[in-house]
């Protein structure tokens, strides 16, 4: 494997942390700009393999001193690992103290915001955890939000209310003859 071939795929994962990196800022941004309208709300999960992801942190950070420092490279050489740096050591840990949950516009799910006038549809799935699926109007793949067991009963009357309110709408049903209380699907 050629230094040419190599230095060519760390721009190219450079390139795609960096998009990755402008979706959790504009997330963030997003937050900041909306945590004074929560209503209902708890800190994110970590990711599963949280400790792993500060492990290569640590060690990108060893090698953009060695590249930069010790090598002398300059600074656009270094791109790829610093996108990567600044994606596992930083964003994500700063991702991970969005409050996910329900906000005066909408539900903040485990992967972004959701507006409650794009949720058609909703259920619950219960295992290890309680997880709240939200169904996005004329989407295919439904959201999922880990709520936490003591806020169980809160959820589902703050769903009631958001539905009786109309916040949330199921309109659109194949066959709704107006006998079904849309409430009860809280």
């Amino acid at each position: 494997m050629s230094p040419a071939f190599l230095s060519h795929v760390l721009l190219l994962l450079g390139a795609g942390f960096l998009v990755a990196n402008l979706r959790i800022l504009v997330d963030v941004v997003r937050f900041f700009r909306m945590r004074s309208r929560a209503v209902l709300t708890w800190p994110g999960q970590p990711p599963r393999y949280y400790p792993l992801f500060l492990a290569m942190a640590a060690m990108l950070g060893l090698v953009l001193i060695v590249k930069l420092a010790w090598l002398h490279l300059p600074p656009q050489a270094v791109f790829g690992e610093a996108m990567m740096l600044l994606y596992y050591g930083y964003l994500v840990p700063l991702s991970i103290r969005i409050g996910r949950g329900f906000y005066e516009d909408g539900v903040w799910v485990d992967n972004g915001f959701l507006p409650y006038h794009q949720i058609g549809g909703l259920s619950w799935r219960e295992g290890e955890e309680l997880t709240l699926l939200f169904i996005p109007r004329m989407k295919q793949v439904a959201r999922s939000l880990v709520v936490p067991t003591p806020l169980y009963g809160a959820t589902r009357r703050l769903l009631r209310d958001k539905i009786a309110d109309h916040d949330i709408d199921f309109w659109g049903k194949a066959l709704d003859l107006g006998a079904h209380d849309s409430r009860d699907d809280a």
